[in-house]
């Protein structure tokens, strides 16, 4: 399996793994390591490598080349501008040494005020040197990054290689593409996988390369793409105008060499059919939980998250788990919390996000980081039983191409921790939620809103928790009956290679999985290499 992160976080690309492993694949689950350096740990019966991915390519060239005429003083781009501010900020604290000392000596009686007055000048000229170093280092920044490729030459140059390079155009407009080649390629080759499961865009063409040169060795492989998104409708990762023409261009390319395609809603199933022309309708396989993965004997060490945001059980609890991002709508939360005294809210994202710091930061503002709570994320297995501590589950985001097809992972968590949710009215979700009756809608971005939908369920929860009482409802929404459909695929995709040659297998671009067990029928099943 291959996947362009580092595993952690990622509950989809885990669950593949051991879901794989324990039907008796040999797994191997390649992710990029987040360190510069490889790492490997087992996943169940999976083994998880992680690999090492320089980035020279996605550097731009003009990201090599100093701004003379648009930033005359901006340092070179070799590194010069963060060894000049540590010089300033190492001659800063000398200086604040220098100071506690003669502070000391004047206490003795031995002051020195020569000295007391070249420590003044000196500190002076480290505050105008300071000063132009972040002038040279601001300059060197925008030279570096603020450029947007948005501007007449670059829209026409886009154009100029869309025209002459059809689908190959991502080699020019985004050549770190190719990073991923190099640093994924040459391991799954050594690993000789006999099935690839490529997780998102950007490892779809790492296996179908893998898979073209497998063939022309004589060894036939057979690729699964797992399309996590709709690319057309995806909000650009990178702010210039080069970026999505090239991850379409290369996906176009690609996605022909798939032997099968699996996603994540019935919508998006469509879409992909009819933007890739596929023959078949991708197999829909939810990203819902798999509490079954909990290690043995881990039933109890699940955090309890209200004694993390140190309140009582009677203390309205809000949650929201996931990705923290300006369109996921956390903002809308964090201004609701005036309208909404008593109630407090829990956010379980990465904490170091400048844009977790920033929700922070306004919470402080307007008065209410008593109230918000933020926590890391926990084992996947461990998300259900963590979120039940809530009282509401809650999800704000804003309307988005991508966000309106699916039910997305969290919508699965909060049901299966028997939470009332409260969404914002972005399609799928919406419709979901008004016809099984588990909570309410809400218009997106809308404070006032959210805030009324919030007090509708409060005022009488049970009614929405009763909700998944409905015989079959929750039952549909395990990992259990997704991984059944998978591996359904996997065999089906390996019994055709054994009938036309030899045994395939598949991998996914995220990590690796481990040698397993034999089969039901007591024979060894085919390596599978998964990628993201």
């Amino acid at each position: 399996m291959l996947v362009d992160n580092g595993v952690h976080g990622d509950s989809r690309v885990q669950k593949q793994a051991r879901s794989a492993a324990d039907a008796g694949w040999d797994v191997i689950l390649l992710g990029r390591s987040p360190t510069g350096a490889p790492q490997s740990w087992q996943l169940g019966a999976a083994q998880v490598r992680l690999l090492p991915m320089p980035e020279p390519l996605f550097r731009k060239r003009h990201q090599y080349r100093r701004a003379w005429l648009r930033w005359p003083f901006g340092y070179p781009p070799n590194g010069i501008a963060e060894h000049r501010a540590q010089q300033v900020a190492a001659w800063r604290a000398e200086l604040r040494f220098r100071g506690a000392q003669l502070a000391l000596a004047a206490r003795a009686g031995r002051r020195d005020r020569a000295a007391e007055r070249w420590l003044r000048v000196r500190q002076v000229l480290a505050d105008l040197a300071g000063h132009w170093v972040w002038v040279r280092t601001k300059m060197h920044n925008r030279a570096l990054y603020a450029r947007r490729y948005r501007n007449p030459w670059d829209r026409a140059v886009t154009l100029f290689w869309q025209l002459t390079k059809g689908d190959g155009a991502w080699r020019r407009l985004e050549p770190g593409l190719w990073d991923y080649e190099l640093a994924f390629g040459p391991v799954v080759d050594e690993l000789a996988p006999d099935l690839i499961h490529a997780n998102d865009f950007r490892m779809l063409g790492v296996g179908a390369r893998a898979k073209v040169r497998a063939l022309a060795a004589g060894r036939p492989v057979r690729l699964v793409w797992d399309a996590h998104e709709f690319l057309p409708g995806i909000r650009p990762w990178q702010q210039h105008i080069r970026w999505l023409p090239a991850m379409r261009a290369h996906e176009r390319e690609y996605a022909p060499h798939a032997d099968a395609v699996v996603t994540v809603s019935e919508a998006l199933a469509e879409m992909l059919r009819a933007e890739h022309g596929l023959p078949e309708l991708p197999a829909v396989v939810l990203n819902a939980p798999a509490v079954e993965h909990a290690p043995d004997g881990a039933g109890g060490n699940v955090p309890d998250l209200r004694r993390l945001c140190r309140i009582g059980a009677d203390v309205p609890l809000l949650v929201y788990s996931g990705s923290a991002a300006e369109p996921r709508g956390l903002r809308t939360m964090v201004d609701a919390l005036p309208e909404l005294p008593g109630v407090h809210t829990a956010l379980v994202v990465n904490p170091d996000l400048p844009y977790v710091r920033k929700l922070v930061a306004h919470a402080h503002r307007i008065g209410v980081a008593d109230r918000l709570h933020v926590l890391p994320y926990v084992a996947h297995w461990q998300v259900v039983p963590f979120l039940a501590g809530a009282d509401v589950g809650v999800i704000p985001i804003h309307h988005w191409p991508n966000h309106e097809i699916a039910l997305i992972t969290k919508f699965f968590e909060y049901a299966h921790a028997r939470l009332p949710l409260v969404v914002s009215d972005v399609q799928t979700m919406a419709r979901t939620v008004r016809s099984t009756g588990q909570g309410e809608v809400f218009r997106a971005r809308d404070v006032a809103d959210y805030a009324r939908a919030v007090r509708t369920v409060l005022a009488d929860r049970e009614r929405y928790r009763a909700a998944y009482d409905r015989p079959g409802l929750l039952a549909a929404w395990t990992w259990s009956a997704q991984a059944d459909i998978l591996t359904t695929l996997y065999r089906h995709l390996l019994d055709e290679g054994e009938r036309k040659g030899p045994r395939l297998s598949f991998s996914v671009e995220a990590g690796a999985l481990p040698n397993t067990s034999a089969a039901a029928g007591g024979e060894p099943v085919p390596a599978a290499v998964i990628q993201r």
